[in-house]
């Protein structure tokens, strides 16, 4: 059976009369067909956990600050005229105009926004409409593709908004809310619980890209693309991003830029209009069984430094190829896209500490962070 993976904005084309999920395929796995099989006992028991939660005051407090993104733009579209078969073929090329939605966030009482970069990716004109039914058109402020983060502002005062959460506190299991607006039903939330931290699942394309998603099993679907995830306190911990489907709906599970990641986005894209966005400089991979026995490294724990490139921030830390990065800021990485997340927080010129495992020896070392091209700004 074929999984794939899905953005979750909704479009429809203003053509006759038909509708269409705008979702982009970026990732396949093959695994055996099985027999679906229903286990009561377990489900009543899931029932029972949830019932003793209360999600109401979370859930009043996010759905008000949850906003409907509406968009449009003209796509020209290729067609040709039954005469050409007579005079031969022409090509023939007229502007239809195309409408999206999904969904925003509101940050502040002042009507700053976030949402993702593909609800809002070509839009000529945005909208959004608040949960009490005022409309405002919306200016983009900015966009971040490597993290699929867009900030939006309307013109507008005493919003209600979320705080932000801390995802990194977010344990396995911890239940969780997603709040949108799938398949145009606004002001919708549905329950579910943390799966999986720090998932790369291959969905964006850019060349310093983060993917480091919340996974759970919260249903989301097409229009809850930049809606909130938040937890039972009502805290912003993640912007509802993607699906895995087989379908372009909902099927088991859903995927969340950390709040962590967008914090530093946003605050970035508001204060300088762009990404501040630190690298170290190294080639990285993870480590399995077979790594270890390779390095003779007596855990298979961290991240193996693969290559340092010239002119980088690890260069200049005396980083080396076969370090193992263990600790970012005491934070531990086992895998490629914790690390990125963990990094994704800083900014060119900031100080961290990596603890690394050179040789079996554990040591800490300072690590000025530089952008892009290998510079202190």
């Amino acid at each position: 059976m074929k999984k794939n993976v899905f953005f979750i904005g909704f479009f429809a084309a203003v053509v006759g009369a038909a509708t269409a999920l705008a979702v982009v395929k970026v990732e396949h796995g093959n695994s055996a067909d099985t027999a679906l099989r229903f286990d009561l006992p377990a489900v009543s028991s899931r029932a029972a956990v949830a019932g003793a939660v209360d999600f109401t005051e979370a859930a009043e407090k996010s759905v008000h600050a949850v906003v409907h993104v509406k968009t449009s733009y003209e796509q020209v579209q290729q067609y040709f005229s039954p005469l050409d078969f007579i005079y031969g073929f022409r090509e023939y090329q007229q502007p239809q105009p195309v409408q999206g939605a999904g969904s925003g966030v509101i940050l502040t009482t002042d009507g700053y926004i976030v949402t993702n970069n593909h609800v809002i990716d070509r839009a000529e004109k945005i909208t959004v409409t608040l949960n009490d039914r005022r409309t405002f058109s919306a200016k983009l402020v900015g966009t971040d593709p490597g993290t699929d983060i867009a900030v939006l502002k309307i013109e507008a005062q005493e919003l209600p908004f979320i705080s932000m959460g801390n995802s990194d506190e977010l344990r396995l299991g911890e239940w969780v809310l997603a709040v949108g607006n799938p398949l145009n039903l606004t002001s919708t939330v549905t329950a579910g619980i943390v799966s999986a931290k720090a998932r790369n699942i291959n969905i964006l394309s850019e060349n310093f890209k983060i993917e480091s998603f919340i996974q759970t099993d919260a249903a989301v679907n097409p229009g809850n693309s930049g809606g909130a995830l938040v937890n039972t306190r009502g805290e912003l911990v993640g912007i509802n991003t993607a699906i895995a489907s087989n379908t372009g709906t909902y099927m088991g599970y859903s995927f969340a830029v950390p709040s962590a990641i967008v914090d530093k986005v946003v605050k970035d894209i508001v204060e300088f209009g762009t990404v501040q966005r630190a690298v170290l400089g190294v080639a990285l991979q993870e480590i399995n069984s077979e790594v270890a026995q390779h390095f003779s490294l007596k855990e298979v724990k961290g991240v193996l430094v693969q290559a340092v490139f010239e002119g980088s921030a690890a260069e200049a830390a005396k980083l080396r190829s076969g370090d193992v990065i263990l600790k970012l800021n005491e934070v531990e990485v086992n895998t490629v896209a914790q690390l990125q997340e963990q990094l994704g927080k800083f900014r060119p010129a900031d100080q961290i500490s990596l603890t690394v495992n050179r040789g079996n020896k554990i040591s800490n070392i300072n690590v000025i962070l530089r952008n892009r091209a290998g510079l202190k700004p």
